[in-house]
């Protein structure tokens, strides 16, 4: 496997930074974002290095999408959202320098991007809580 060491995306997705896992893989590392939109705001990171979503090979793209339905699914046991938005930001836009997408819990009424920075104070303080939380419902739903 390759791991750049200077990539933030592959330090997190190989836990050699502190992460909020709630679910992985052999090709992938799920875990809560630090600057969650809303409670459970959850990356999909490959552990490999990839930089942009053309470079993914067939199996992790994948991986990254059948990680997707679980954790949608936990999502919506968990948070109850009206519903999840699935994106990744590529080029300037990725601030990780590590392909990733994310999977957003959303609120009608809520605006969904904005360049200002959001008060999620009360997210952060959920963090141990909804990552046991939504692993076990991730675990309950992969089980079979």
């Amino acid at each position: 496997m390759t791991i750049n060491s200077e990539c933030l995306g592959c330090r997190l997705s190989n836990k050699l930074e502190p992460v909020n896992v709630v679910y992985e893989n052999e090709y992938v590392c799920c875990f809560l974002d630090i600057e969650p939109h809303n409670e459970g705001h959850t990356l999909i990171l490959p552990k490999k290095h990839y930089k942009e979503l053309e470079e993914l090979d067939l199996e992790t793209a994948n991986a990254i999408m059948q990680a997707s339905i679980p954790i949608s699914k936990a999502l919506k046991k968990l948070v109850k959202p009206d519903g999840i938005t699935i994106c990744q930001n590529g080029g300037t836009f990725d601030d990780l320098t590590h392909y990733h997408m994310h999977v957003i819990p959303r609120f009608e009424g809520e605006p969904f991007y904005s360049e200002e920075l959001v008060d999620n104070t009360k997210e952060k303080a959920r963090f141990t809580e909804t990552r046991t939380n939504l692993k076990r419902l991730i675990e309950e739903l992969t089980s079979d």
